[in-house]
């Protein structure tokens, strides 16, 4: 049973989180606390296997608390906004920072249309974060471009060059990504795309978050626009985000075709689009985060002749998609978190073929 302390200054929303979750049957709300300070004193009294996290809270914010929680006795939290304004996204992407584990979408009321489509993303998230034992601070990688580790190949390990980097995250991508574009050079001589499942209305304070530590220019893609070396183009709410090339540059197509397996964006037709524009020319790379998608695109870039490459499970928060991507031959090498911004420097040493 997953004992799940709700920290919610909303009553609306409090009753309406502990009615989700005691329809559940693994699960069970242990308590309700009314701001961070009240939280973080039921959270050392009940013990809790979970914690969901307002993040806009009287006394203590949902970014205080989570801060006291993770340095006394951490527990997974889920922070749970509506992302109204840059300030409460700058105050849940540093909770993201401090340990939470995820952010997800606040839920409507049950005459929204969204209603189901959130209430199954809150309960699968809850239902995976409760297995996560080990919370970890964010740390900031150093790395020497002169310093390239020897990867662990997969069989069929090919050279490959590079102009273009892509990856898909889901779950726990946000930490994985911070860690990864605080290590990389200003001067990085090829672009990277990223797909990153996370809920309506967060990507623009991911971004935001992203380039406060790290050197890269870090941005939403923008229809039509040309890939920049040292660059980091970000897919935007509901729309996938695709490779295309015009008069022999890579340019970003955006669109809004259906989801692909209930995401949009999703890493899948990223994936595919660069197989066939970028063949033995790009790289493609998945992250932490559940389900499986991008795995069949990323099988496809490395048909292609691309390289491929998954985060561990070690290193993972939840090791669904790189997991997928392994067991579908779709990778060719398996990295640490803490060793993928070098992997992707030695890249460097690629690009010329």
């Amino acid at each position: 049973m997953i004992r799940i302390l709700i920290i919610e200054d909303s009553l609306v929303t409090s009753t309406l989180l502990s009615a989700i979750f005691n329809q559940e049957a693994d699960m069970t709300v242990v308590g309700c606390a009314r701001n961070g300070a009240e939280g973080v004193k039921m959270a050392e009294a009940l013990q809790p296997d979970l914690i969901t996290m307002d993040i806009r809270m009287p006394i203590f914010d949902g970014f205080a608390a989570t801060q006291h929680i993770m340095a006394t006795r951490p527990v997974p939290i889920v922070v749970i906004s509506s992302s109204v304004n840059d300030e409460e996204l700058r105050i849940t992407f540093r909770a993201i920072e401090e340990g939470a584990l995820a952010v997800i979408e606040k839920p409507a009321g049950l005459q929204s249309p969204n209603f189901s489509m959130i209430r199954s993303t809150i309960v699968e998230t809850i239902r995976t974060m409760a297995g996560v034992k080990l919370v970890r601070r964010i740390r900031r990688v150093h790395t020497s471009p002169t310093s390239f580790p020897v990867p662990i190949p997969t069989k069929g390990t090919q050279k490959t060059s590079c102009q273009v980097l892509a990856l898909a995250c889901s779950t726990g991508g946000p930490q994985a990504l911070h860690t990864i574009f605080a290590a990389l050079p200003q001067n990085l001589p090829f672009p990277i795309v990223v797909v990153q499942h996370i809920s309506p209305g967060f990507i623009g304070g991911l971004v935001k978050w992203l380039a406060i530590s790290s050197k890269l220019t870090i941005k939403l893609a923008e229809n039509g626009e040309l890939l920049r070396p040292g660059t980091v183009f970000f897919a935007p709410d509901n729309h996938h985000l695709t490779i295309g090339s015009e008069a022999g540059q890579l340019q970003v197509q955006l669109c809004e075709t259906p989801p692909v397996n209930r995401f949009r964006p999703s890493g899948n037709p990223l994936f595919n689009s660069l197989a066939t524009v970028a063949p033995h020319r790009s790289v493609g790379g998945i992250l932490t985060g559940m389900g499986n998608d991008g795995v069949y695109g990323l099988l496809a870039m490395r048909n292609a002749g691309c390289h491929t490459f998954a985060q561990d499970r070690e290193s993972s928060i939840v090791f669904g998609m790189p997991g997928e991507a392994l067991a579908l031959n779709a990778v060719e090498t398996i990295l640490s978190l803490e060793r993928i911004p070098d992997h992707i420097l030695s890249l460097i040493n690629r690009i010329s073929g």
